[in-house]
C-alpha cells in the first residue's frame, strides 16, 4: 500500500478552525491511519469506522489530494489518532475521542468537555432521545454546544435532582442541555437520593418514574460520566455523599460511581445502603441502550473509568490523552 503514510496536520491551535470548517477532516486522518499505517484493507477501514468502502475510498483519495498524507508519520494530531486506536482496540470501543492535554498534572475537565462538546454537535440530530447523567464534566460541556433546533427530540434525565438550587444539580443540566435542541426534556421528580429502600420503591412503583426510567432505556444514546470516591468526586464535595458514607463505601469494596450506582473495580455493584436509596437508571438498564459515551478523565478517576467500562461496554469514550495513557497502562492483555 506504498509504505509508510505521513499524516499531514496543522498544530493544535488551528485545529480548532478546521473542526468547524472541514467536519470530513478527522475522519478522513482516521481513515488514512488505519488503511496506511496498519496495513488494513479498505474493506477493514469501513468496517472499524461504521461507513462503507466507496466512501472509504473517497475518503483516501481526498485525503491525498489535500496533502494530508504522503511518507512518514510526523504529525501530533497523528500522535493523538494512534492512542485512539489503541483505546478502541484494548477495550473494543466503536470510537475513542482523546483531547490534548499539555500538563498532564492540571485538571483536564475543560479540554475533555471541549472535545465532548464536539462530539455531541456532530451526534445529536433529529428524531432520537438522548439520555444524560450529571457531573462538572458533562455540565462543562455545555459551553461548546451549538444552539440549534432539532425536530422530535427527547433529553430524559438518568437521576433524580438535588433540592438545593446547586450548580451541579442533575435536573437543572438535563434542562439546560435539551433547551439547547429545542427538545422536550423529560426530568426525574425525586431527589438523587432518598432515606430508604422503601421509598425508592414506593416513588418508582406508585409515582410514575419507572415510565421516566424506561423512556430513557430506548434512549438512542446515554452520555454518562463517573466520579471517583475520593474527596475531588462531585458527589462529596456537593455534599450529596456523607464522609462517614464515602468512608464506608470505600471499605465496602466501591472504586466510584455511575449515576450513583457506586461499583467495585470488577464494575459489580457494592453491597451498601447508598445503592439501595438511589433514584437512578440501573446499570442493567444502562447496559441496554444502543451507544453509551463515557466523558470522563483525571488521575483520580482511572479506578472508577476501569471499572466502568468493565460493566457497561461503553460504545464510545470521550478522555484526556493523559487520562488514556493510564488506562492503555491498565488495560487487559
Amino acid at each position: 500500500m506504498g509504505g509508510l503514510a505521513n499524516l499531514k496536520s496543522a498544530t493544535r491551535e488551528p485545529n480548532a478552525k478546521v473542526a468547524s470548517g472541514d467536519p470530513q477532516r478527522a475522519l478522513r486522518i482516521r481513515a488514512a491511519w488505519i488503511y496506511y499505517v496498519e496495513e488494513r484493507t479498505q474493506q477493514e477501514v469501513a468496517e472499524a469506522l461504521g461507513i462503507n468502502r466507496v466512501a472509504v475510498t473517497r475518503l483516501l483519495s481526498e485525503a491525498r489530494k489535500r496533502g494530508e498524507v504522503s511518507i512518514r508519520v510526523h504529525s501530533d494530531l497523528a500522535e493523538i489518532i494512534r492512542v485512539e486506536r489503541e483505546l478502541e482496540q484494548a477495550f473494543g470501543l466503536k470510537r475513542a475521542i482523546v483531547a490534548p492535554l499539555s500538563d498532564p498534572s492540571k485538571d483536564p475537565t475543560k479540554t475533555i468537555a471541549a472535545a465532548a462538546g464536539r462530539y455531541i454537535n456532530q451526534t445529536i440530530t433529529h428524531n432520537m432521545t438522548v439520555g444524560v447523567g450529571w457531573g462538572r464534566t458533562l455540565h462543562a460541556t455545555l459551553a461548546h454546544l451549538e444552539n440549534r433546533p432539532l425536530k422530535n427530540v427527547r433529553v430524559v434525565s438518568l437521576l433524580g435532582g438535588i433540592s438545593e438550587a446547586k450548580r451541579f444539580n442533575p435536573a437543572e443540566f438535563a434542562w439546560q442541555f435539551a433547551e439547547l435542541f429545542d427538545a422536550e426534556g423529560f426530568l426525574v421528580p425525586a431527589p438523587a437520593l432518598v432515606d430508604s429502600n422503601q421509598t425508592k420503591i414506593s416513588l418508582l412503583e406508585h409515582c410514575g418514574l419507572d415510565q421516566v426510567f424506561q423512556m430513557a432505556e430506548a434512549s438512542d444514546i446515554a452520555l454518562l460520566s463517573c466520579g471517583g470516591v475520593t474527596s475531588l468526586t462531585t458527589s462529596y464535595r456537593l455534599g450529596h455523599v456523607s464522609e462517614a458514607e464515602r468512608q464506608s463505601l470505600i471499605a465496602a469494596g466501591a472504586v466510584g460511581d455511575v449515576l450513583y450506582n457506586f461499583i467495585n473495580e470488577a464494575g459489580a455493584v457494592v453491597d451498601h445502603s447508598v445503592n439501595s436509596r438511589c433514584i437512578s437508571v440501573s446499570l442493567e438498564r444502562l447496559q441496554r441502550i444502543k451507544e453509551r459515551v463515557l466523558i470522563s478523565g483525571g488521575a483520580e478517576k482511572i479506578a472508577i473509568m476501569l471499572a466502568a467500562i468493565r460493566t457497561l461496554q461503553p460504545t464510545t469514550i470521550v478522555t484526556d490523552e493523559a487520562t488514556a495513557g493510564r488506562l492503555l497502562e491498565s488495560a487487559p492483555r
